[in-house]
């Protein structure tokens, strides 16, 4: 009766706070139920006084007197407010009578909000070591973690079987820490008929939208499920989510993810971020993944991965693992993405041998777009891959640094031949076009590759210049064979199927190997390309150079143009030179090799040639046919070998011989009778010979050959240019008298 009175008397004293919006009963068990005043019918007692009825709309509730500890008048709330104490809960429910209930048994709370819940927030705080939040609700709502830290010992820390989107803000200042159980079903059946997901620590049903500028921290333990995941979309405006650990994936949603901000440190058995079927779209934040697992990824999505900003910091050291990995294209457009890995590949079984699956960096089953921001790739594993797309890779800009140390190995491929697998800087199983930006890609392990296409690789256009410096240093890999028989695997710079065009830039190679190899077509049509070690500088069955600056450095042929099938007869292969600037320095091969034929119509080639014979300067199985430009080959002493331009010229040659040879920076100079000077040229080694056509030699006119001597003309590509020639020895003078003139002094 004492009770009663109390409340009958502090509600009379509160008439005067009838303007307040809600009236609070405090009940007993830490649960606090609000109800707007505007909606109370009545407010009684029972005959005994020991019940006490409340009527709101339609429905009439009672409460024991005794479980009412007090009741206060207050305003509004959008907000529950839910506070864990170890094994008890406290909640302050300002929706009782307007949709929202909350059940509390033990430290697990769950709520049903149904169709008059409209913008419900829940904030939760506090800590239990065996506790959960479920939520059902047929509304969208917030959810607010004020410094949370649960415990679910059986299942997820927080469960939202709501399909609708929740967004999730951590509170300034916060830390909150969700952790689920080690063993746990991911499904739950809760009756004979309907089953419910329960597959992360923090698993939700609907779309997940994450802001604020507190901390989150998941401690994934379930056996068979992720961290946080949603089977609809996952959203990161803000806020620091750091997951360390789950047996699956640190952020899994089925629809998608989104990061445009805060910050992300994901460590994970299964892919740190999968977007499910949907795509992942990243404009913004500071990212960094940990994968230690075999077969697993980065960040990956059945669909399109699209990064424009934000800081991406990855490290995988798992077998055959992913760092980017996207089911259909993807574009990179900005940000910082740096992508450490360690993995190897590893051979799957496929036909009658195997099939490499390799650890990857950049990994797209389409094609992959780079328009922008600063790529930074490190790949140590067996057979690492930089950047590798199904289909094609398109770098407009931007800067991309890539280096590989994997060695590659021998396996037995799906025909159950020796084969042999490498790493590689980028590689396409279509066609590779970079037409801007700063590429620079290193390939330090065995039979290493920089840049490789089964299509076409094209450099540079009409409006746009990339800068490309390509390095491999890797041993050639023994496959089969022994002695001429030897099949090998090398480290090649460029190695393409289809066509290789340098149509701008600057393109620097230094390789183990081969600098530029295609099975179709090298075509130069501008730019600087400078190869500064090579075995073979060129290799295709035609190779044309239309303009541009290109210097070789090669141990073995400067140019050769072939069909593969060796011999001396001429297999049709072509080798154009229609201009630009050239110079070729070879030490023991051909400097200008075809198994076909030579065309060279204008530009400026000159050719160091070999050191020791029998190779030459110029070697050719059909004929070259030169109608312009200018062109200067030196050699060895290597007697009938020694080949000129083909007597079915258009222009004038001649083919000089000496009994000495001529000593390395001796200057070697041909003038006319009026003292003009046709070309000037420095020996870098010493040389026997030397092949020279120009347009200014003409039938019947007479020349002089000086050797030694200075002059002040400019270096370049060479020869000198401009200037005087003085203080030379006459060695001979001569008369054209046929379309290749033969001197000898």
């Amino acid at each position: 009766m004492k009770k009663q009175l109390i409340i009958l008397l502090w509600l009379a004293l509160n008439t005067t706070l009838l303007s307040q919006e809600k009236i609070y009963i405090h009940k007993s068990d830490n649960i606090t139920l609000g109800a707007s005043l505007s909606a109370i019918d009545s407010f009684y007692f029972s005959h005994d006084g020991a019940l006490i009825y409340l009527s709101v709309g339609d429905t009439t509730v009672q409460y024991s007197l005794s479980e009412i500890d007090s009741i206060s008048f207050d305003e509004n709330s959008d907000t529950v407010l839910i506070n864990y104490n170890d094994s008890d809960v406290s909640v302050m429910n300002p929706f009782a009578y307007e949709g929202v209930s909350v059940n509390v048994n033990g430290a697990s709370v769950t709520i049903k909000a149904g169709e008059d819940a409209k913008n419900v927030t829940y904030k939760l705080a506090g800590t239990t070591a065996d506790g959960s939040f479920k939520v059902y609700s047929e509304k969208k709502f917030n959810l607010l973690l004020g410094g949370i830290n649960i415990t679910n010992t059986t299942g997820p820390a927080i469960n939202i079987q709501a399909g609708k989107k929740i967004s999730v803000v951590l509170a300034d200042g916060t830390n909150n820490i969700l952790t689920d159980g080690s063993s746990y079903a991911d499904s739950l059946v809760i009756d004979s008929v309907t089953v419910e997901e329960q597959d992360a620590a923090f698993f939700c049903e609907g779309s997940l939208i994450f802001s604020g500028n507190g901390a989150l921290t998941v401690n994934g333990k379930g056996s068979l499920q992720h961290a946080i995941c949603s089977d609809d979309l996952i959203q990161i405006d803000g806020g620091n989510i750091i997951v360390t650990s789950a047996a699956k994936d640190g952020l899994n949603a089925n629809d998608g993810i989104v990061i445009t901000n805060g910050s992300l440190n994901i460590t994970s058995n299964g892919d740190a971020i999968d977007g499910g079927e949907g795509y992942v779209d990243i404009s913004g934040g500071e990212i960094t993944t940990i994968n230690s697992v075999s077969n697993t990824d980065g960040i990956s999505c059945d669909s399109t991965i699209t990064i424009s900003n934000g800081t991406l910091n990855m490290t995988l050291s798992g077998d055959q693992s992913k760092g980017l990995k996207s089911g259909m294209d993807m574009i990179l457009s900005g940000g910082s993405i740096t992508i450490n890995t360690t993995g190897n590949a590893v051979l799957e079984t496929y036909g009658s041998g195997y099939n490499p699956s390799y650890c990857t960096a950049i990994k797209s089953d389409s094609s992959i777009f780079i328009n922008g921001g600063e790529i930074t790739i490190t790949s140590s594993g067996k057979g690492g891959k930089g950047i590798s797309a199904d289909s094609n890779v398109i770098i407009t800009g931007g800067i991309v640094k890539i280096a590989t140390s994997g060695a590659g190995a021998t396996y037995k491929n799906s025909s159950n031949i020796s084969d042999a697998y490498n790493a590689t800087c980028i590689t396409a199983n279509g066609n590779i076009v970079i037409l801007g930006g700063n590429i620079t890609t290193s390939s330090s392990g065995s039979a290493g590759k920089g840049i490789t296409a089964d299509g076409s690789l094209t450099f540079g256009d009409s409006t746009e210049s990339p800068e490309i410096n390509i390095t491999t240093t890797g041993a050639k890999i023994t496959i089969s064979g022994s002695g001429m028989n030897t099949n090998t695997a090398e480290a090649k710079a460029i190695s393409c199927n289809g066509a290789v065009t340098i149509n701008s830039g600057k393109v620097t190679i230094s390789s183990a190997d081969d600098g530029i190899k295609s099975s179709t077509a090298v075509i130069l049509n501008n730019g600087t390309t400078s190869i500064t070690k090579s075995v073979e500088g060129i290799e295709a069955p035609l190779i044309k150079v239309n303009n541009g600056v290109l210097s070789i450095a090669a141990s073995d042929d400067g140019f050769n143009a072939t069909k593969g099938n060796g011999g001396e007869f001429n297999d049709g292969s072509y080798l154009y030179l229609n201009g630009g600037n050239i110079e070729i320095n070879v030490t023991k091969g051909d400097g200008l090799d075809s198994n076909g034929n030579i065309v060279m119509t204008s530009g400026t080639v000159v050719v160091h040639g070999p050191q020791s014979q029998p190779e030459v300067g110029t070697d050719y199985n059909g004929t070259f046919v030169i109608s312009g430009g200018l062109l200067f080959v030196t050699g060895p002493n290597s007697g009938n070998m020694i080949q000129a331009t083909s007597t079915s010229s258009t222009q004038y040659a001649l083919k000089v011989t000496t009994n000495s040879s001529l000593n390395s920076s001796t200057l070697f100079c041909i003038q006319d009778a009026s003292g003009n000077n046709l070309v000037i040229y420095k020996t870098i080694r010493n040389v026997y010979y030397v092949v020279f056509s120009s347009p200014e030699l003409k039938s019947g006119s007479t020349y002089y050959i000086y050797t030694g001597g200075t002059t002040t003309g400019t270096y370049s590509n060479g020869l000198y240019v401009g200037g005087t020639y003085s203080g030379g020895t006459l060695k001979k003078s001569f008369t054209v008298s046929g379309k290749v003139t033969s001197v000898s002094f």
